[in-house]
C-alpha cells in the first residue's frame, strides 16, 4: 500500500489546468460588453441578489447574494469562457458568495432558459469542444480516471464517511410513485426529500450519513438479486464498499477499476474485512471484459456511466449484455439530465471536464432505454429517482470538506485547490437541489435474442 504522507505534493496537485489572464483588446472588451448585458437580464429575473463593488450597484430580485468584487474581470472572462470563465471567475476571486450553493441553485433550476433562445442556437459556434485527449477511449481512459480518483485516498477520508463510498446515499426508504415526465421513461419510484441534518462537529458525519450509504448499497444488491453463492461483476470498485457488503451476502466478486489508488485501498478494506477469497479487484477497462470470456449472475456499477462518454454507451451495454447470462440482471446507480439538455450539450467542454472529471458526460434515462432496447437484451424494470438525497450528500461533503481545509492543505494541496473542490462540491448539490440534474438507481433484466 502506498504511504500518502511520503509523497511530494507537486505529485497531488500537478495536471490542474493553469488559471489564464485575461488580455485585454478589442474582442474582449465586446465579448464582456455582451456577457455583461447577458448576464444583467438573467439575474433580473432571478431571486438572487448580485452586488457589483465597488460602485454597491445591487441585481436580481432579491435572494442569496453574489458579490462581484472585480467586476471588470468576470465579464470578461464570462465573455471569454462562457459558463467555464463563470467558474474560473470564482476561483480568481472575482467574485464569491457565502453561501455558494444556495447562489448557484437559483439560475441552475432555469438553466435551459437563461440565455435567450435566438442565441441559443449560437451554443455550438461560442462552447468550447471536448478535447480529442479527453474522449473516453481505451488509449485516454486511465488517465482521465486517474486525473481525480488517484489525487490522494487521504484526501477523499477527509470528507467521506467511514463507507468511503463516494456516490449519492439513500437516507430514507419513504417512496412515491411518479409517472413518466421529464427524465424518465415509465412509471417509477421517486425517494422522498430527506431533512438536512447537521451534526455538532463539522469535521466529523453522524453515523447516519454511513447508514445511509450501506441503504443504497443495499437495495442495490437486492435489485440485481445478489445472495450465496451469486458471481458478481462490479464496474467501478471505488474504494470497496459494494463488493465487501456482497462478499458478506456470500457471493463471489469480480470487480474491475482503472484508478490503481482504489485498487490499493479496496484491496486492503476487503482483505481487512476477511473476504480476500471471494473477492478479485482487477485494474481493467470494462471494454477488455467480453474478451475474457468471464460470465455473471449479476453486474453492478455504481457512478460510473458518467465517465464513459456518449460515443462509447452502446460499447458499455453490450459489454453488460455479453457478460451476463441470461435471467441475470444489472443494477445501475447513474447521475442524468434531462434528454433535451443532453443533446443540446452533448461534446461540449465544461468547467466540470476541465478541473474534475476529464471527458465526462451525463446520459438520460431515456438514451439508456434505447440503447439497451436496441443494441442489448437488457430491459429497464426499475427506477429509483433520488436526486434530493444526493443534493443532501454533497451538502454534507462540503460542509466536512470546509471543516477541514487545514487538513486538507496539510496534504500539500494549496488554496487554489481547496476553492476549486468546494465550487466543484456546490455546484454539483446545486444541479440536484434545482433538478437541473438527477441520480438513479436502474434495474435492468436480460432476456434472450
Amino acid at each position: 500500500m502506498t504511504v500518502e504522507k511520503d509523497r511530494p505534493a507537486v505529485a497531488r496537485t500537478q495536471g490542474m489546468p493553469p488559471l489564464e489572464p485575461i488580455v485585454s483588446g478589442p474582442r474582449t472588451a465586446v465579448s464582456a460588453a455582451v456577457a455583461k448585458r447577458l448576464f444583467r437580464a438573467a439575474v433580473s429575473r432571478l431571486a438572487v441578489t448580485v452586488v457589483e463593488e465597488p460602485t454597491g450597484r445591487r441585481l436580481g430580485r432579491g435572494g442569496p447574494v453574489m458579490r462581484l468584487h472585480r467586476p471588470e474581470e468576470f465579464y470578461a472572462r464570462l465573455g471569454r469562457d462562457g459558463l467555464i470563465g463563470f467558474g474560473e471567475a470564482y476561483l480568481t476571486g472575482a467574485w464569491d458568495a457565502e453561501d455558494l450553493a444556495g447562489f448557484l441553485t437559483v439560475p441552475a433550476a432555469r438553466m435551459a432558459t437563461l440565455v435567450p433562445q435566438p442565441l441559443q442556437h449560437l451554443r455550438a459556434l461560442v462552447t468550447p469542444r471536448l478535447p480529442s485527449h479527453h474522449r473516453s477511449t481505451e488509449d485516454n481512459s486511465q488517465a482521465n480516471i486517474s486525473h481525480h480518483y488517484d489525487l490522494s485516498n487521504d484526501l477523499f477520508r477527509l470528507f467521506l464517511d467511514e463507507t468511503l463510498s463516494y456516490s449519492s446515499a439513500l437516507f430514507d426508504t419513504t417512496q412515491q410513485t411518479e409517472s413518466a415526465g421529464p427524465g424518465s421513461v415509465a412509471e417509477h419510484l421517486v425517494a422522498t426529500t430527506p431533512e438536512p441534518v447537521d451534526h455538532d462537529d463539522p469535521r466529523r458525519h453522524g453515523p447516519d450519513l454511513a447508514e445511509a450509504q450501506g441503504r443504497k448499497i443495499e437495495r442495490m444488491l437486492d435489485q440485481a438479486g445478489v445472495t450465496e453463492g451469486t458471481r458478481v461483476l462490479e464496474i467501478g470498485t471505488g474504494w470497496g464498499e459494494l463488493a465487501i457488503r456482497a462478499a458478506r451476502r456470500g457471493a463471489h466478486v469480480h470487480t474491475i477499476t482503472l484508478s490503481v489508488e482504489q485498487l490499493e485501498l479496496a484491496e486492503e478494506r476487503i482483505a481487512a474485512a476477511g473476504f480476500a477469497d471471494r473477492v478479485e479487484v482487477e485494474l481493467m477497462d470494462y471494454r477488455a471484459l467480453a474478451a475474457a470470456g468471464r460470465t455473471y449472475d449479476a453486474v453492478l456499477s455504481v457512478e460510473m456511466i458518467e465517465a464513459v462518454g456518449h460515443e462509447f454507451w452502446g460499447t458499455y451495454f453490450q459489454t453488460i449484455d455479453q457478460v451476463l447470462d441470461p435471467g441475470g440482471r444489472v443494477s445501475i446507480q447513474a447521475i442524468t439530465m434531462p434528454h433535451d439538455r443532453m443533446l443540446a450539450t452533448r461534446d461540449s467542454h465544461t468547467w466540470i471536464n476541465k478541473y474534475i472529471f476529464p471527458g465526462g458526460f451525463l446520459p438520460s434515462v431515456e438514451v439508456i432505454d434505447e440503447i439497451t432496447r436496441d443494441r442489448t437484451t437488457l430491459r429497464l424494470v426499475d427506477q429509483l429517482e433520488m436526486g434530493t438525497h444526493y443534493a443532501e450528500t454533497l451538502r454534507r461533503w462540503d460542509r466536512r470538506f470546509l471543516a477541514n481545509r487545514a487538513a486538507v492543505l496539510a496534504l500539500g494541496f494549496d488554496d487554489l485547490f481547496t476553492r476549486v473542490w468546494h465550487f466543484y462540491l456546490a455546484y454539483s448539490q446545486a444541479g440536484f437541489a434545482s433538478g437541473y440534474i438527477n441520480v438513479s438507481q436502474l434495474t435492468f433484466t436480460r432476456g434472450t435474442q
